[in-house]
């Protein structure tokens, strides 16, 4: 939780850069705001934040567990482990994309990079914006990690024995144990 809000953080700190362009065009100033995809990032990193916020309450709370509130949290559990994971790959893997060729438009439909060799001054901001592309992407990992080492070992309700597996088989060899 704290790694998506930390990817969030250094994503939005990473603003107000001036682009000064070596051939003399006129001066831009970028933030995230100026790239979709960071937007998305901020959004969707302070969200699952948010959610998993509420799946490590759901998970703890002795009421929760109790009679009918105990229903919710089988509910939403599963919900938000699935949530969760995908907003941060989606958001980040949209950062990926953008962050590869930073970008943007001049007034005459000139293309200019952004990091690339025709624009000084953003070295700090493109620094900023791919640690946060790859703190978000760590983000991720590790909810999908700890999503993992909570539901281990499966519930009893999912296991079966040899003997149930052998009686679904097909028996035409390639599925069954013999």
């Amino acid at each position: 939780m704290a790694v998506a809000v930390a990817s969030a953080v250094l994503m939005v700190t990473a603003s107000e850069c001036t682009v000064f362009l070596y051939y003399g065009g006129p001066p831009h100033t970028i933030t995230y705001r100026s790239f979709g995809p960071f937007v998305y990032l901020v959004a969707a990193n302070f969200v699952a934040a948010s959610l998993e916020g509420i799946a490590i309450f759901l998970s703890i709370c002795s009421i929760c567990k109790k009679g009918k509130e105990g229903q919710t949290a089988k509910v939403m559990l599963p919900l938000l482990d699935v949530a969760v994971p995908a907003l941060l790959y989606s958001a980040t893997g949209a950062a990926f994309a953008a962050g590869e060729y930073l970008s943007y438009c001049e007034p005459n439909n000139r293309r200019i990079s952004v990091c690339g060799s025709a624009a000084s001054g953003t070295g700090n901001f493109c620094n900023q914006v791919h640690i946060a592309m790859y703190i978000s992407l760590t983000a991720a990992a590790a909810v999908s990690a700890a999503i993992v080492v909570h539901n281990w070992p499966p519930s009893e309700g999912s296991k079966r024995s040899e003997s149930d597996w052998k009686s679904e088989a097909c028996h035409h060899g390639s599925h069954s144990k013999h």
